[in-house]
């Protein structure tokens, strides 16, 4: 009978996790993003941009007037998000990644600042990729940052990313309006 020897495996440097998880990351948006979406929906723009200003704005109300309740505000919000988007047939992965995060905000709300930061980062990359909205995008890209670096004013930069994503729908909403 012989023993299995093993060798013990060094624990990973943050920095070595990191490196990684930025390479996934850049991978990830430029082979998966860049090639594979691209948006045909069929349904009614002005009603989807509608329900989402809607819902973004009254989330944006409620994050600022009752900080204290950021995961059931936050995750509602991400869970009502992702149900829209597969409402009005969005592809699957965009409607994925609000859906999963929300529940995954409400199983843990104590990591409110990774998963809602790490959405943020996400969906900054799908609105600057995919959308075309290059500014809205490299905005929430940033925002998504500054949640992960700075805990302690989550409620503030959620609320700051709703109004100026609400705002933004807002804006296009009544640029595309016809007066009759």
């Amino acid at each position: 009978m012989s023993a299995v020897q093993t060798r013990p495996v060094p624990p990973q440097s943050p920095n070595r996790l990191f490196g990684l998880g930025f390479f996934v990351a850049r991978n990830f948006v430029d082979l998966y993003m860049q090639n594979y979406f691209e948006i045909k929906t069929d349904y009614k723009p002005r009603t989807r941009q509608t329900l989402n200003t809607v819902l973004t704005l009254a989330t944006a109300v409620l994050t600022l007037i009752y900080p204290d309740f950021l995961y059931l505000t936050a995750g509602g919000y991400l869970v009502a998000l992702g149900i829209l988007f597969f409402s009005f047939k969005m592809p699957t992965p965009v409607s994925a990644i609000p859906l999963v995060t929300g529940i995954l905000i409400f199983i843990f709300p104590e990591v409110i600042p990774i998963t809602f930061g790490v959405f943020l980062v996400i969906f900054g990359a799908i609105l600057f990729f995919s959308f075309s909205l290059s500014i809205l995008g490299v905005l929430t890209f940033i925002i998504g940052v500054l949640i992960y670096m700075n805990p302690d004013s989550i409620a503030y930069f959620i609320a700051a990313f709703m109004l100026l994503y609400s705002v933004n729908n807002l804006l296009s909403l009544f640029k595309g309006r016809k007066i009759a």
